[in-house]
């Protein structure tokens, strides 16, 4: 048997394991739509029909370039995704401090101004008085 035969009977293991899993626990079709993928219908929050579509690969790995690849290693790139999720969670709550920190001083910039504006509106009323009592 070759590589690529087994390759393809695991991908279809995998995808009739999900599929029966998906007929058994939703009760409804899980339609094969290419070699590799299976859709199956669904309601989205407010009632509408949708899809979601379900795609199984084997990947080889990277070409190591002496005509062959470097293998694949599942959990290394489990690793690299964990690490560039908590770098994405990092920039968010830095860029989300930065933004409340904004909001701040632009709601601070504005009371600011509009104590100033009170208070020059007073001065103007002073002066008008005082030249109204002359």
């Amino acid at each position: 048997m070759t590589k690529a035969q087994m390759e393809n009977l695991i991908r279809n293991d995998f995808l009739a394991l999900i599929a029966k899993a998906i007929e058994t626990e939703k009760e409804t079709d899980a339609l094969p739509v290419s070699a590799n993928e299976i859709a199956v219908p669904c309601l989205d929050p407010d009632g509408n029909e949708t899809w979601a579509v379900i795609k199984v690969s084997i990947p080889r790995g990277t070409r190591n370039g002496e005509g062959g690849y470097n293998p694949y290693d599942g959990y290394s790139a489990a690793e690299d995704y964990k690490i560039d999720c908590e770098e994405k969670a990092q920039k968010k709550a830095e860029a989300d401090a930065k933004k409340q920190a904004k909001i701040a001083k632009d709601k601070k910039a504005r009371e600011e101004k509009k104590a100033l504006a009170e208070a020059n509106k007073g001065l103007k009323e002073l002066r008008k008085i005082n030249i109204e009592g002359e």
